[in-house]
């Protein structure tokens, strides 16, 4: 230590968990010019205290690395913020007295637009025209729900997108019918564009605002960094593929970025070129475009995951239902190839059995084709994997991208997955403590404003099993207490390092983030409680205290 350069900011006092290879413990963090230059104990940091240093006494409380959010859409939640949100209410009466008071209050508004809507609220996970109709009855209405998988619409909007019983489903979606055929009001995946075409799109203004509100919100839940999962063109959300590097020039980005761009479904390789030329077009500052990401299916909910073999039916028979594959498997191999030799880490959606197994055979074949790098390839949300599947992680190099919070006895679970599922595929949902066992790298996100963004609610989930305290999409239903499939739980430590490390990896920011080490961007959370010494059932009972970035502070609670 030098004595003779005193540290910009020390943090002592505290109990601070490194997540460095050994998960060690030290008291206390000095930071010079943004980075860490000093970890150890109390009296070793306080000798590189100066006339200028601000010392933070934290009494105790925990520090951490700061959290990365590895699956995440910044753009959409911060929109859905902006406009008409859905996200804080559980009820049809709930969603009509926002939507009313949004229409109301903008009574200028050409169309109604929100988002964040939860499937379990309606019969089979469908909202219907007709109750949209009563609160919005002269103008277009187009709310997405809160998985980005299906809009729900008003009369208007269908007659305005000329949708009638004839109109029929495009190739990677379905319009939900009536018993006369005509639309039910909820348009699944692809047929969301037959509506959402008509929406005037927000200037790239509107949409960094947007952006830099998600951000506000982010940084108060520790994340400093994130990988936005769709940059480009997708039905519910804007595009801010020209945004991120607007916002990054004027150093508004306070956050570290990687920005997975959207790969368009019906085209094939000839994007890569156009891809190449956006990712060095606008790789600015802290954003970098270096990921594209694959959508391979849709979500099990609404049927459309693609699965190895068919749903039940209500009555726990087989259908001729398999999903949907949104890339042709037969096409995924060569188009993983491509973007693999063009330099692309490629960002894999990934729900239904059959669409975690075409994604790791496409990244054997580029394996086999270019050999190996340090793309460092990842699948999100792995919702049912085959068991005989869990190796080739490892094997292939491939990162588990998990959102942990769904892994609980949620209505969506309870009354819209488990019965369409059967009893052996059920347990194989969520396998993160099984790829931990078979060695594959553990990376978490959030996929907000799918569900929250608060890392406490996903670490506490990852690690019971169960419906975090005071869930907004809760039922409060005693099965809820129950531990989902409990021998996929994982460790805190395990659940802390995914979030972290494990995130880094992801974002190829694990040089510089991701641990508490000398030599590290002091990117840091300060938590008002030390989570190891909670029982596992009080892990959110924790507060986000201070975020720091670069040792600066981008959020700061009151009580600190």
């Amino acid at each position: 230590m030098n004595a003779s350069k005193p540290a910009d900011l020390a943090l002592v006092g505290a109990d601070v968990y490194t997540v460095d290879a050994v998960g060690r413990w030290a008291q206390a963090v000095a930071v010079r010019d943004g980075e860490i230059v000093a970890v150890g104990t109390d009296a070793e940091i306080r000798e590189l205290v100066g006339p200028r240093t601000e010392v933070l006494e934290l009494r105790g409380r925990m520090v951490l690395p700061g959290f990365q959010d590895a699956h995440v859409h910044p753009t959409g939640g911060g929109m859905d913020r902006l406009r008409c949100d859905l996200s804080e209410e559980h009820s049809l009466e709930g969603y009509e007295a926002r939507i009313r008071a949004y229409a109301e209050a903008n009574p200028d508004a050409e169309w109604i637009v929100g988002g964040g809507w939860a499937m379990d609220v309606f019969p089979g996970g469908t909202p219907s025209r007709h109750d949209l109709d009563r609160v919005v009855p002269d103008r277009p209405a187009f709310f997405s729900n809160r998985d980005n998988h299906a809009a729900w619409v008003n009369t208007r909007a269908l007659e305005l997108a000329g949708v009638d019983a004839g109109t029929p489903d495009p190739p990677d979606g379905r319009i939900e019918r009536e018993p006369d055929g005509s639309p039910q009001g909820t348009l699944h995946e692809g047929a969301m564009l037959i509506v959402r075409g008509l929406i005037p799109d927000p200037d790239p203004e509107e949409i960094g605002r947007g952006i830099l509100l998600a951000q506000e919100y982010l940084h108060s839940l520790g994340i400093t960094a994130w990988q936005d999962a769709i940059v480009g063109v997708y039905p519910t959300m804007p595009n801010s593929r020209d945004v991120y590097p607007m916002l990054a020039e004027r150093g508004q980005l306070t956050a570290r970025v990687v920005g997975a761009l959207w790969w368009e479904r019906g085209r094939g390789v000839e994007q890569v070129e156009e891809l190449v030329a956006y990712r060095e077009r606008t790789t600015v500052g802290r954003y970098r475009a270096t990921t594209v990401k694959i959508m391979q299916d849709g979500v099990c909910e609404n049927f459309t995951a693609c699965m190895l073999e068919p749903y039940l039916d209500e009555h726990g028979h087989p259908t001729d239902n398999r999903g949907l594959a949104y890339v042709d498997p037969e096409e995924l191999p060569a188009i993983v190839t491509a973007l693999d030799a063009a330099g692309f880490q490629v960002h894999f959606h990934t729900i239904g059995d059959k669409a975690v197994r075409d994604a790791l055979d496409a990244i054997e074949a580029a394996r086999r084709a270019n050999g190996w790098n340090d793309l460092r390839p990842h699948m999100a949300h792995l919702q049912v994997v085959h068991p005989e599947d869990l190796p080739r992680f490892r094997r292939l190099g491939v990162t588990a991208n998990g959102q942990p919070l769904w892994a609980a006895n949620d209505p969506q679970m309870v009354e819209l997955t488990l019965p369409f599922l059967g009893p052996e595929r059920s347990a194989w949902q969520y396998p993160f403590g099984s790829l931990v066992r078979h060695g594959a790298t553990l990376a978490f996100g959030s996929d907000w404003p799918v569900s929250t963004p608060d890392v406490l609610q996903e670490i506490h989930v990852a690690v019971n099993r169960t419906v975090p305290p005071d869930y907004a999409y809760g039922s409060g239903s005693e099965l809820e207490r129950d531990p989902f499939l409990p021998g996929e739980r994982i460790t805190l430590a395990q659940a802390i390092r995914a979030f972290t490390m494990g995130s880094a990896y992801v974002n190829h920011l694990d040089d510089v983030t991701g641990s508490i080490e000398v030599g590290k961007r002091a990117d840091l959370v300060v938590l008002s409680r030390n989570l190891f010494e909670l029982d596992p059932s009080e892990i959110t009972e924790a507060q986000v205290l201070l975020t720091l970035v670069d040792g600066k502070p981008v959020y700061e609670a009151r009580d600190l």
